[in-house]
């Protein structure tokens, strides 16, 4: 059945599994898909959303290196919205609803139109390996598919373990059967591995729901999108919308407590600190008389409802009994109880930059086996870890994004170099440039990258281009021309800005906090710059974020010139740490085992301290 050799072998369809093979077929690879059921390739197995804080900066910055999940996004999306735009644009996450059923379908039919990609439905059972390095998979029927390299993208499916109260049972996602083999021949071959567990709340029917008594959140009035493609932005939306738990709804669900694999011991993983269960929030947050459920619809004609913020893996009686005390939800019907799942990971300090294990050669490990929590983060590492797939048995020098890149490039740092003992999330906190790294400029940073790869095409370039160079002339034009008093005058008077006497740059004032692209379209000459070059609302946002943050841009700048710098100072390969008596302990023991490339990598060690750093950069003639 499998007489050739492929280039690359995708162990898993989900979100990480569908960009790897994608990547590496786009760019000339043989590729092989194999996933245990090809009707759930790109599932979306948790929440109907992309995006979102930080994370829809990672599905921007996937679209701008030519992967798929950001046009995906954009074709089954039922409502757009552009969060935190009240704070500075280093803060505004994108996030879509979304189709279920037309997202996973999407995903299908994309990989299906990419040519190099083969399919084959079973589970993989083991790896097939050569001294040191990979050569290709071992089914569960037995078959053996030789294969250069391979990425391992196994989500929750590793001796998964479903939770529902004191039931459990082996899956690795509800009606699909867990994934046996591969954990306990990689830790035979040495690696590390752990256990974390996630969850997902109940489906229900809307049909049975009373939108009246709660609040409606619509989309965006104005939606935008996530590709810098030409896909299209929505015509019409649909509506979520918000309620709230009560004591009467937290007293009814502590009822189930005793019952609860979370708290009798039966579930012994961490799971993600930022998406709670139900009853996590309860037991942590005791102070607080009620939590905020989103009531958000799977799709555009379907009538099953994803309850978000009720998450949970209590008994099903407790379940229903709790949620039909909820407001607008006393008539409720059950699609499925919520449920918590156990599976294996394996923690990714015994991983390359680019996600290349270190114990054996040309194996690579993408998404939740990470221990990430997200269908973003984990689509993110497949596209880098197919990338790097391809360009490792082509002997082409790897693809590694750095802090100040990219968004991509301070999830995989984190993950390699701290490591994570819970489901690590992304936030824009977690990136010390997100000035430099926002959603409005994900193609300006990335896509001359993924052109010279070979993964962006050129129309995708040219409109980068150009998008660059009439921002860049509309900041200048701002720089350069001159307003009068009595024409800014009435527009300042308005909003309670002083006062100009003389004429000024309009940069100069533009530049003030509470001066808009809006305030300075009131400006005849600004709005026939606008009309005569033809500018639209993105060239308009892009242009005036250059504008206002430019010192704080500026700051990032010199800031990220300085991490440069120890990124040049290269660590040789398998250093021995031991013969440097002056580092500490701790640093001794963490250095040996993460092995950094660089001594900026070091320095972002937990354990390793800025003294240890001296001692390094002293022996390294620095």
């Amino acid at each position: 059945m499998f007489g050739e050799i492929y280039d690359v072998i995708v162990v898993g369809g989900g979100h990480a599994g569908a960009e790897a093979a994608a990547a590496a077929a786009n760019m000339g690879s043989k590729t092989l898909l194999v996933t245990m059921n090809l009707q759930t390739i790109g599932q979306m197995s948790c929440n109907p959303a992309m995006g979102g804080i930080a994370k829809g900066q990672i599905v921007r910055e996937i679209d701008a290196l030519g992967g798929y999940s950001g046009i995906i996004t954009d074709k089954s999306a039922i409502q757009f919205k552009m969060l935190n735009k009240s704070k500075g644009p280093a803060m505004w996450s994108p996030r879509a609803q979304n189709d279920r059923m037309r997202f996973a379908e999407e995903w299908r039919l994309a990989l299906e139109r990419t040519p190099n990609v083969d399919f084959y439905q079973e589970m993989v059972s083991g790896l097939v390996i050569e001294g040191n390095t990979v050569i290709g998979v071992k089914t569960s029927l037995g078959i053996e598919i030789k294969g250069r390299s391979v990425v391992l993208t196994n989500g929750t499916f590793l001796n998964g373990l479903i939770h529902i109260g004191e039931k459990q049972f082996g899956g690795g996602r509800a009606g699909e059967k867990a994934a046996t083999g591969i954990t306990e021949q990689l830790t035979a071959l040495g690696f590390e591995s752990g256990r974390m567990k996630t969850g997902t709340p109940p489906r229900v029917d809307g049909r049975s729901l009373d939108y009246t008594k709660m609040i409606v959140q619509p989309g965006d009035t104005i939606p935008e999108k996530f590709s810098y493609t030409n896909t299209k932005t929505l015509s019409s939306q649909r509506d979520c919308y918000m309620t709230h738990t009560s004591t009467i709804v937290h007293d009814l669900l502590r009822e189930g407590f005793d019952r609860s694999p979370m708290f009798n011991g039966r579930i012994k993983s961490l799971g993600p600190r930022y998406c709670p269960s139900i009853e996590d929030k309860i037991n942590r947050f005791a102070d607080k008389d009620s939590h905020q459920m989103f009531i958000e619809p799977e799709g555009w004609d379907t009538v099953e409802v994803y309850v978000n913020g009720f998450s949970t893996s209590l008994p099903e009686d407790v379940q229903f009994k709790a949620l039909r005390s909820v407001v607008g939800f006393e008539k409720v019907k059950f699609f499925r109880p919520g449920y918590a799942i156990e599976y294996d990971y394996f923690p990714p300090t015994q991983l390359k930059h680019t996600l290349e294990t270190k114990l054996i050669n040309n194996l690579y490990f993408a998404g939740q086996i990470n221990g990430t929590t997200g269908y973003e983060e984990a689509a993110s590492q497949g596209l880098m870890a197919g990338i790097n797939a391809h360009l490792k048995i082509n002997e082409k020098e790897s693809f590694i994004l750095k802090r100040d890149e990219a968004y991509i490039g301070v999830l995989i740092d984190d993950l390699i170099t701290k490591g994570t003992e819970e489901p690590y999330r992304m936030f824009t906190s977690r990136a010390e440039y997100r000035t430099l790294l926002r959603q409005d400029n994900a193609d300006l940073r990335l896509t001359p990258k993924s052109y010279a790869l070979g993964l962006a095409k050129e129309d995708r370039l040219k409109r980068m281009e150009e998008k660059l160079s009439k921002s860049d002339n509309f900041v200048k034009f701002f720089k350069e021309t001159s307003v009068l008093p009595e024409e800014i005058n009435p527009v300042l008077e308005e909003i309670k800005s002083s006062l100009i006497k003389q004429s000024d740059k309009m940069f100069k004032l533009f530049s003030r906090p509470n001066v808009t692209m809006d305030h300075m379209k009131t400006l005849d000459t600004v709005t026939s710059y606008i009309e005569q070059n033809q500018l639209d609302n993105e060239i308009l946002e892009q242009a005036e974020v250059q504008v206002k943050y430019a010192g704080y841009i500026a700051k990032e700048k010199v800031n990220a010139d300085k991490l440069h710098r120890l990124e040049a100072v290269k660590i040789p390969h398998n250093f021995d740490y031991s013969k440097l008596k002056s580092l500490s302990f701790e640093a001794r023991e963490k250095l040996s085992k993460i092995q950094p490339a660089t001594i900026s990598q070091a320095s972002r060690i937990s354990g390793v301290t800025p003294s240890d750093i001296s001692v390094l950069l002293v022996f390294m003639g620095r």
